[in-house]
């Protein structure tokens, strides 16, 4: 038996097939940002979780200026005066305790979940 396909029926094959794909980029999900307030001379959250190709962002609300730069200098935000921030995007390998360079007791990490 030999079947005959009508334009009509490729057509909506060919919807169906763009909505399947379309639901499955849906549920991949997307980089988030994590924000990190900087305030009395802390990081605050103190530790954040975060997953490859994420943004973590530092908002300075201290007079001070401030950094989070890697323990080994593999990455830095640079200064971060009062009211900027600075971010990086978490990569696989990448070092995950900081602390700022002008206040050396100011320490935080990044777990990569």
């Amino acid at each position: 038996m030999h079947k005959t396909h009508t334009r009509r029926s490729v057509m909506a094959g060919a919807a169906a097939s763009a909505v399947v794909l379309s639901a499955t980029r849906v549920g991949a999900a997307e980089p988030t940002v994590h924000e990190v307030a900087i305030k009395a001379f802390e990081f605050d959250p103190p530790q954040v979780q975060a997953r490859i190709g994420d943004k973590i962002r530092w908002t300075n609300h201290d007079l001070a200026p401030h950094t989070a730069t890697a323990d080994e200098f593999g990455w830095d935000t640079e200064e971060i005066t009062k009211g900027e921030s600075g971010e990086i995007i978490v990569t696989e390998g990448m070092e995950t305790s900081y602390f700022c360079v002008f206040h050396q007791h100011m320490k935080g990490t990044i777990e990569i979940v």
